[in-house]
């Protein structure tokens, strides 16, 4: 509802001469505010080895991810350095749901083929804003940095693993997030649509207590990966 109501404020921001608003918004040292968001979360994984098709021709060697969409809410922390260059702080809370299915043939039931991983991220995000030159009530830019993330529903701890149904990951993921937006300035406040890349750095997968697990046993790597749509407010 928000956003719609926004809606009507944002056609009037790239008139040929609009009165300007917030003319000194980008002028303080320090900025704050708070973003809502959506996101999808996906991984990507390498293997051992190539394991090929069976004779039914399924396939013996990738995990299949079903995605879904989650969401996002944090704070705002921004340091001015100049006109085109501030350093942001973007503390936030991501929630996620990704379905993993495993090559079926290499195991006893098709249910246990299936793993549902559920992660609450509490991200931890520097980065570096550069923008154009504001233009009107309107100033595009671009945004990117790296960023660490606690997991909160990592299972690392735990003794059990696949063979009990529990799916472990690492507490702690390292990521590079790129992305862009453009920022609005609208009477009251600056509001600010974004959409970004993380990308994980480290393996996440913890592998299972059998080296020959038909979960883990085969996976060299698995890495996050997923796309932000943010809606900030200033």
């Amino acid at each position: 509802m928000g956003i719609l109501i926004l809606t009507p404020n944002l056609y009037g921001q790239f008139n040929e001469n609009p009165v300007l608003n917030k003319e000194n918004e980008d002028k303080k040292f320090l900025n704050w505010g708070y973003f809502l968001g959506l996101n999808q979360y996906d991984f990507k994984f390498e293997y051992e080895d190539d394991l090929g098709f069976d004779a039914n021709g399924k396939d013996l060697t990738n995990v299949q991810v079903a995605k879904s969409l989650g969401f996002n809410v944090g704070l705002i922390g921004e340091m001015r350095i100049n006109e085109f260059l501030d350093v942001r702080l973007e503390p936030g809370l991501h929630y996620t749901s990704r379905l993993l299915g495993f090559p079926s043939p290499l195991l006893e039931e098709e249910r246990d083929a299936l793993r549902e991983v559920k992660s609450t991220y509490i991200n931890f995000p520097l980065l570096l804003k550069v923008s154009t030159r504001r233009l009107g009530n309107w100033k595009p830019f671009l945004i990117g940095g790296g960023s660490a993330s606690l997991n909160l529903g990592s299972n690392e701890a735990s003794l059990d693993d696949n063979l009990s149904r529990t799916y472990r990951m690492t507490k702690w993921v390292y990521n590079y997030e790129l992305g862009f937006g453009i920022d609005f300035y609208l009477e009251y406040f600056k509001f600010s649509p974004s959409i970004r890349g993380v990308f994980a750095l480290t393996d996440e997968l913890i592998r299972d207590n059998d080296p020959n697990s038909p979960w883990t046993g085969n996976i060299a790597s698995m890495k996050s990966r997923g796309i932000f749509i943010n809606f900030t407010f200033e």
